[in-house]
């Protein structure tokens, strides 16, 4: 028959016709599935295109409608940008000085004080104040006489104590004082811990921007004149008020240590009043020394009496042009020894303060000129004579103009 003698070349050619059509077809198949897939994912992109131009568009209509917005960038609002329950600190946020309890230490402290800046016009309304620094070993017993020189005269002035810390401060400060000590550390007499107090003064003072002259007193100092004519002083000197000079007996040139050669000669050593009034760029000077102030931690000690040596030395040294070489702290040493003479309460008399005031008929240099105004305070005032002295200085002072 002729089914089953079928010739077997005939066989093989229906068999690769049907691979080849079943292979077109697949090749149909995924051709078509990609296409599907390719198409999926046109229409995603094309819709989220189409969402972001219509926002687009709606954030440029908004943009011009605004009669805030005079730009043509599509910048952010700086008020959007910043979280709600943050604060934007501005340049008197950034000026105002540090508590004065701060929990720095001494070289933190004077690292930051030393900042100073390079444009000399300040951005904002300063007025410039005294600060009154008072190196004491307890309270400040003259504080009622310094409250009546200070009264009326807020804003003006700033004040920093700086007190034995074994001092518990026992005693009911006065409004002027209150809240003003700053972070202490123990000091001897005649030891450069002295020094390191003083320094440690001027920086906290120097962390207020406002304050351009600087004065050192003590517990025993009173004020020989009222606020307003030391102020106009002050700020009107043109010179800083350091007493230096060269003395050549065994308690000047012999306090000489040779170990500070060459950093320092015998040439050049110097010896003064300790209670020294300085302009601001005097002040970051001395808190920035880290020359000089190391040799006298190392060689000046013992009977060399630091506080007496440092900085008559450095602005001897250093800053000779613009120093007067005198303080404005009067002292009386005429009775000899290693203390000046104490004031009890029965020396305290009208004619003491007057001859206080006119320095006992001595006359000075102030800016160029000659003048009798050669002393703003005088010491060494002991607590008993506080009575007699508001009792007196006030009136004759004309306290409170």
């Amino acid at each position: 028959m002729k089914s089953q003698n079928q010739n077997p070349m005939n066989l093989l050619s229906k068999l690769f016709n049907f691979q080849l059509q079943l292979l077109n077809f697949l090749t149909y198949f995924l051709l078509f599935g990609c296409g599907i897939t390719v198409g999926i994912i046109l229409s995603f992109y094309l819709k989220s295109f189409s969402l972001n131009f219509q926002f687009t568009q709606f954030s440029l209509s908004t943009s011009s409608s605004s009669p805030s917005s005079g730009s043509q960038m599509l910048m952010p609002n700086v008020e959007e940008v910043v979280k709600p329950n943050e604060t934007r600190i501005g340049l008197e946020e950034f000026v105002k000085p540090p508590s004065l309890m701060h929990d720095m230490n001494d070289e933190e402290l004077l690292w930051r004080a030393s900042m100073a800046p390079k444009v000399n016009s300040y951005p904002f309304d300063r007025v410039p104040k005294v600060a009154f620094m008072f190196l004491t070993r307890g309270p400040v017993f003259m504080a009622p006489l310094w409250e009546k020189f200070f009264k009326g005269h807020e804003g003006l002035y700033s004040i920093y104590v700086h007190s034995n810390p074994s001092y518990n401060g026992s005693l009911p400060e006065s409004p002027a004082f209150h809240g003003r000590r700053v972070p202490s550390k123990a000091v001897g007499w005649g030891k450069v811990n002295m020094i390191e107090a003083e320094r440690r003064l001027l920086a906290n003072a120097l962390l207020d921007i406002s304050n351009q002259r600087f004065v050192l007193l003590s517990e025993a100092c009173i004020p020989l004149y009222n606020f307003s004519t030391i102020y106009s002083y002050l700020m009107n000197a043109t010179k800083n008020y350091v007493m230096s000079y060269d003395e050549p007996s065994p308690v000047g040139r012999g306090r000489y240590n040779f170990h500070m050669f060459p950093e320092i000669t015998l040439q050049q050593w110097r010896k003064g009043s300790q209670w020294f009034e300085m302009d601001r760029e005097l002040a970051i000077e001395v808190v920035s020394d880290k020359k000089y102030f190391p040799i006298f931690q190392k060689y000046c000690t013992g009977s060399c009496y630091a506080d007496e040596h440092y900085l008559p030395t450095l602005v001897s040294m250093k800053f000779s042009e613009g120093n007067s070489n005198r303080s404005l702290t009067w002292v009386d040493w005429s009775k000899g020894g290693p203390h000046p003479a104490r004031f009890w309460r029965t020396d305290v008399t009208v004619d003491l303060l007057k001859s206080l005031r006119s320095g006992n008929g001595t006359s000075c240099i102030y800016n160029g000129n000659s003048t009798n105004v050669c002393y703003l305070f005088a010491r060494k005032f002991l607590p008993s004579t506080l009575d007699r002295l508001l009792r007196f200085a006030p009136k004759l002072m004309q306290f409170n103009r």
